[in-house]
């Protein structure tokens, strides 16, 4: 069988449900004023580390062309909560604004469409395990002869070469490698090192970050490709990103400390190590949940901050030139906390809150998603949205975090939900690609597509 993919004549004619199209004028409108209107991403990724730069790429304009496995899709489509379709709101929620394409990556057929998708977008976003694409005959090398201007954004564990290159790029083992783990968790009260486990945050946060460098390096590579361009050049850029080297970039100044003093920085708890005060205090439980103390953070570690915060708790013998300054401060550590803790213990959250507020003092209640989906900031700026999951009257809507930053003039709210699995496979092989009506039929019968 051949999958020459030929242009639709002018005698043949097809219809083919184009539903999940945004038609409407003010849609259209609204996806042209964004940034990067105009702009094809080809998403080969699956899971969350690339599938989340095609978010962050979708929602500000570009068109993402997700392509997925028939059958079962990309994995995160049953991951964790299910709704009552058995599609998880996680992926409704990383998946919108994109096009679901489902073509089987393992038949020749498939590779092939693959291919054609990739001579005519602008970026090709995949974080399999590195040599995967080659050995397909999807990578740089094969594609960029027949589309010179590629950009390839590369996620993977721990980048496309080293000799770590091949090894599974799992997020939760990358933080450990990249030090972050090691200063999450209790500190020794002997060594100032690990007590015990480290403690993980209870977010996929090595793959989100990994997904935010790889969409700021393809935009990076987009303005690169644009210089070049108006230059009289074609040539395309790979963006390569580690998971590992994504989270070393958040380690801020733990290694020049480490090379110019020798400290080895451990975990801290819930403070941070050598900025005093900033810390999680407890409140009065509330009568709902007297077993359950409430915390909230105060961040007064500004020199100005922390007088405000000593008068605000009647402690104004703990201000003066041994307090004056961070470094002071850091040498007081345990006296001033105990201070601030012994205070906020016999009061309220709220009766802590209305106090700091007044004074001027950063301050902010521990809060889980009840809190934040209710509350008056978050409703204000439109933090939270409600997407619409199927048809106006047999569909639902779902909560889902707006895309950030907000960008003046630009309207980024959600265009459409993280698609049904190949929701969009027959409009964009035969629109985008013109493939004929009878050759998708057959892809179709055949299972190379769904």
């Amino acid at each position: 069988m051949t999958t020459s993919l030929l242009v639709l004549r002018k005698s043949e004619k097809y219809v083919y449900s184009a539903n999940w199209l945004p038609s409407s004028s003010a849609t259209t409108q609204k996806t042209n004023d964004l940034p990067l209107s105009g702009i094809r991403v080809l998403e080969l990724g699956q899971l969350i580390a690339g599938p989340f730069c095609g978010q962050l790429l979708g929602h500000f304009g570009a068109e993402v062309i997700k392509v997925e496995p028939p059958g079962t899709g990309d994995p995160l489509r049953v991951w964790r909560e299910l709704d009552v379709d058995g599609t998880s709101p996680w992926f409704r929620s990383l998946g919108r604004n994109k096009k679901s394409v489902a073509i089987d990556l393992r038949r020749k057929e498939g590779r092939q469409i693959v291919k054609e998708l990739a001579i005519k977008s602008d970026v090709l976003l995949e974080n399999f395990k590195p040599g995967t694409l080659e050995k397909w005959g999807l990578g740089p090398s094969d594609i960029h002869p027949m589309n010179p201007s590629l950009v390839f954004t590369r996620v993977s564990g721990y980048g496309q070469t080293g000799p770590w290159s091949s090894r599974p790029g799992y997020a939760s083992v990358c933080e450990a490698e990249s030090g972050f783990r090691f200063i999450n968790g209790l500190p020794d009260p002997d060594t100032g090192l690990l007590s015990g486990p480290p403690v993980r945050p209870n977010i996929s946060l090595g793959d989100s970050v990994a997904g935010l460098h790889a969409a700021f390096g393809t935009v990076l590579a987009l303005m690169s490709r644009n210089k070049k361009l108006s230059e009289g050049r074609k040539d395309g850029l790979t963006v390569d990103v580690s998971i590992m080297e994504s989270m070393l970039n958040l380690m801020e100044g733990i290694i020049p400390e480490y090379d110019r003093k020798g400290k080895v920085r451990g975990p801290s708890g819930s403070s941070v190590t050598g900025i005093v005060p900033t810390n999680a205090y407890p409140c009065l439980p509330s009568p709902s949940s007297p077993s359950s103390p409430i915390y909230i953070i105060i961040g007064a570690n500004g020199d100005t901050l922390y007088t405000r915060l000593m008068c605000a708790i009647g402690r104004e013998d703990l201000i003066g030139p041994q307090y004056a300054q961070n470094h002071h401060r850091v040498a007081r550590q345990h006296e001033i906390e105990t201070a601030i803790s012994s205070w906020t213990k016999m009061r309220s959250a709220e009766q802590v809150l209305n106090i700091l507020e007044e004074a001027g003092v950063p301050v902010g209640r521990v809060v889980g998603v009840r809190e934040i989906v209710e509350g008056d900031q978050v409703r204000a700026r439109g933090a939270v949205e409600n997407v619409r999951v199927g048809g106006a009257k047999d569909g639902w809507d779902v909560k889902m975090p707006g895309v950030f930053p907000v960008l003046e003039g630009c309207d980024t709210t959600t265009r459409w939900a993280g698609p049904d699995l190949g929701a969009h496979t027959e409009a964009v092989l035969i629109r985008e690609l013109g493939m004929l009506p009878r050759t998708y039929v057959k892809l179709k019968q055949d299972g190379v597509v769904a």
